[in-house]
């Protein structure tokens, strides 16, 4: 994830002014509220690059929101005002920086998609979940803590967005199973054998790994697994020593499967640098200045990344799927893109473009707003990437990615 002041970017000074008194008590100031909402419709109206205005109603929004503000009372219902805004959008990297425990969380370990008016267990987390036992990958969600799950759509906190469009539904029905803080997450489930089985998703145990990385090796190819540990700068030192200790192994897996959290450019391009030879392009941007009140200009630029050094020239693996996120995406796209990796997968998180931290004028938390579209060098969104070597993932107790990666490894050495 890519964070900034907002001084930073040029193009948003205008809407910098940050004020004396922030609000930190449940005392809350109805005119505050009013301006700090007017400001944040202004920033989508003017910067927000991924506004499909075809699908989201930014009218109904701002009257139908402009309404709500009279009846807040308390900090934690100013909060949820916000989040409840930035739900319209359908887009999990535009959030706020802060929750509360009637707040969604920001993932789940299962992903769910939709097929003829039903939700299918599409994705699950194996490589991350510790103790789940029963095959749920393809099953029927039949219910969420006991309500039909067209209802729970119906009933989800997104007034002015088209909920039949197929990107919100993907997305609802995700942030449905993400769940609030303060409830259980219990799914009916029907599974491929036809028999029912119920997943308190709150029970799942996922790794807690303390390390940056983790690495081993598998008949003389070497494993580095990246522990949610992109955003962490000292990630750099640590994997070049597990690199430099691996130089001698006949190819690399990079797993980038728990990369959730996203990261920054500084890590990714530390890691992207010991696998080049020469300088290289691995990235495009575009986003939008202004200034002095003049017109909005598109600006387009290339990102490049420069050898760092001793190159590990044999064969590269990424793997990436689902709980691949924002700078986890980049570094996937950037190695596809430099022509280094094969890429071993599914689906990212399609976290859309980079996001700059807006913090509010009258209270202490802020909003994550993509103000930069992201692309594969091919021109690719990096939301759209879809790897060659596709994982339809079907076992829980088989990890097909690392199988797949470690058979193609061994065909072209043969």
């Amino acid at each position: 994830m890519k964070t900034s002041k907002l001084c930073i970017a040029l193009f948003f000074i205008s809407n910098i002014t940050f004020s004396q008194n922030k609000s930190l008590s449940n005392s809350i100031d109805i005119s505050q509220v009013k301006q700090d909402f007017n400001i944040l419709i202004d920033n989508i109206k003017n910067y927000y690059l991924y506004l499909d205005e075809d699908v989201v109603d930014l009218n109904c929004i701002k009257n139908y929101y402009s309404n709500q503000i009279k009846d807040l009372k308390t900090l934690e219902e100013v909060t949820l005002f916000f989040e409840h805004i930035l739900y319209e959008f359908h887009d999990n990297h535009f959030l706020l920086n802060t929750n509360n425990n009637k707040s969604y969380r920001t993932f789940s370990p299962i992903y769910l998609s939709e097929k003829n008016n039903k939700f299918f267990i599409e994705n699950v987390w194996a490589s991350n979940i510790m103790n789940l036992k029963t095959n749920i990958l393809k099953a029927e969600v039949i219910s969420f803590n006991g309500v039909d799950y067209n209802k729970a759509i119906q009933d989800f906190p997104i007034f002015c967005t088209d909920k039949t469009n197929p990107k919100v539904r993907a997305y609802i029905i995700n942030k449905i199973i993400y769940g609030t803080y303060n409830n259980p997450r219990i799914l009916k489930l029907k599974l491929t054998n036809g028999t029912y089985f119920t997943l308190d998703i709150d029970k799942l145990i996922l790794k807690n790994t303390s390390s940056l990385i983790s690495t081993k090796t598998i008949n003389n190819i070497g494993v580095i697994t990246i522990n949610n540990s992109l955003g962490n700068n000292k990630l750099i030192s640590v994997f070049d020593k597990a690199l430099n200790e691996l130089s001698n192994t006949k190819a690399i897996i990079l797993d980038l499967r728990n990369t959730v959290s996203g990261g920054n450019t500084y890590v990714a391009k530390g890691i992207m640098s010991r696998f080049i030879g020469k300088e290289k392009p691995y990235q495009k941007h575009l986003l939008l200045e202004s200034f002095d009140s003049q017109p909005k200009i598109k600006r387009t630029f290339v990102e490049y990344v420069t050898p760092r050094g001793i190159q590990y020239k044999k064969t590269l693996i990424v793997l990436s799927g689902r709980w691949t996120g924002s700078m986890g995406e980049g570094l996937t796209i950037g190695l596809d893109g430099l022509k280094r990796a094969t890429i071993i997968g599914t689906e990212m998180r399609k976290l859309l473009g980079a996001v700059y931290t807006i913090p509010l004028k009258n209270f202490s938390f802020a909003y994550n707003m993509p103000a930069e579209k992201l692309f594969h060098i091919n021109s690719t969104p990096r939301e759209d990437f879809i790897p060659e070597n596709y994982v339809n993932q079907t076992k829980i107790d088989k990890d097909e990615f690392l199988s797949i990666a470690i058979k193609i490894i061994n065909i072209n050495k043969n």
